[in-house]
């Protein structure tokens, strides 16, 4: 029985349309999704921590049509998180973090207020 648990959930607006690629008769799409986390400093001044996360899905079930994935949609996501580590051309290690999404909803914001 497998005990690990590698899941994520995020909601908030789509940064700029989805780039839609095609792998044989599959698609896939990636964009980034802005989250807010607001707080107060230490001298009580209001602060909102904008998050940019990276998401990939591949069409099938649970997937909206992804040409309506749009800048300024705002939208759900739940995948797992996939981390990737690739050389650049200076050298240097980097990684990627990206969520792989199993399920998308385009949703109105208003129904969460």
């Amino acid at each position: 029985m497998d005990y690990t648990l590698n899941r994520i959930e995020v909601r908030g607006n789509v940064g700029e349309d989805a780039r839609i690629s095609k792998f044989g008769d599959n698609c896939v799409a990636r964009f980034q999704v802005a989250t807010n986390y607001s707080y107060r400093d230490k001298d009580g001044q209001p602060v909102i921590e904008t998050t940019w996360h990276n998401i990939v899905a591949w069409e099938g079930r649970g997937m909206p049509d992804f040409a309506l994935i749009k800048k300024g949609a705002f939208i759900y996501a739940c995948g797992r998180l996939r981390v990737s580590k690739f050389t650049n051309s200076e050298g240097e290690e980097k990684r990627v973090y990206e969520i792989v999404a199993n399920r998308l909803q385009l949703v109105k914001p208003e129904d969460f207020a």
